[in-house]
């Protein structure tokens, strides 16, 4: 049996929330969650090999209770198990804590997993480091950015884009692979699917305490990652009012602009007199 485990987050549903400015993370409980979009293809991944490898999914996150509801909605989509890390001691962290929290979640419940399997990144950080992070301390191969996915045997073929070049790759068990959004687009989840998901009480909750944790290493206060300022970009424009004829027009474009132009489109546009 294919044994995987989906690593996924729940981030909020909308892209600009409060900070805390003491400990630059995101006041989460002031919206709504969702399942973050990566992780989702990467759970539409892990079930499509389920069905072709009669394989089992353990779906991990880690977060405040209310994080419990990606996991309902990941049994009510297909997952087998679910664990849930949540504990006060754990808020806070930064991708290296995250990573080492999860890698010991693993070791001790889901040892004898065969493919782990994450989001490529998060739509509230963008760091894109939880995955390779994890692999890392696990001490298994891990490959990120990946949009196809196979196995023979107990080999993990898979396709992704690079530089924009298309690679294929090869990968021995067990290993850690991380899924783009290009492809696995995920399944429609029935409201019948939903409701039976939340009547199962199927989730084990696991604190710092359970895995074994020093308090010194795991949340903020581990967390080697310094917020220095939080702050929202402003764009600025300036708008320049040509007047004149259209080929004088396009002139004075092209001679005051051809450098920008010019490196998008990779050619010389300077007007010949």
């Amino acid at each position: 049996m294919l044994k995987m485990i989906v690593c996924m987050k729940q981030v909020p549903m909308v892209t600009e929330l409060p900070w805390d400015a003491k400990t630059g993370t995101l006041k989460r409980e002031l919206s709504e969650g969702m399942m973050n979009p990566a992780c989702k293809h990467a759970l539409e991944a892990a079930l499509r090999l389920k069905h072709e490898h009669k394989g089992h999914i353990t779906a991990i996150t880690m977060g405040p209770p209310m994080a419990e509801e990606i996991l309902r909605e990941a049994i009510a989509m297909g997952v087998d198990r679910c664990l849930m890390l949540s504990d006060k001691k754990m808020a806070g962290a930064d991708t290296l804590v995250t990573s080492y929290t999860l890698a010991r979640a693993i070791e001790i419940f889901c040892a004898d997993f065969d493919l782990i399997l994450c989001g490529c990144h998060t739509s509230d950080s963008e760091t894109a480091q939880v995955g390779p992070q994890l692999a890392e301390e696990l001490d298994i191969p891990g490959i990120a950015y990946v949009e196809d996915v196979q196995i023979n045997s107990r080999i993990i073929t898979i396709k992704r884009l690079s530089d924009n070049f298309l690679e294929t790759l090869e990968m021995d068990m067990p290993g850690l692979i991380t899924l783009t959004t290009r492809n696995y687009a995920p399944r429609y989840t029935p409201i019948a699917g939903l409701q039976d998901a939340f009547d199962e009480p199927n989730i084990l909750v696991v604190s710092a305490d359970d895995l074994g944790l020093d308090e010194a290493f795991i949340g903020i206060s581990g967390s080697p990652t310094m917020i220095l300022d939080v702050y929202s970009p402003t764009a600025q424009k300036k708008n320049i009012v040509m007047q004149g004829t259209p080929k004088k027009i396009v002139e004075e474009l092209l001679e005051r602009f051809d450098d920008r132009i010019g490196s998008v489109i990779r050619k010389d546009l300077k007007v010949e007199k």
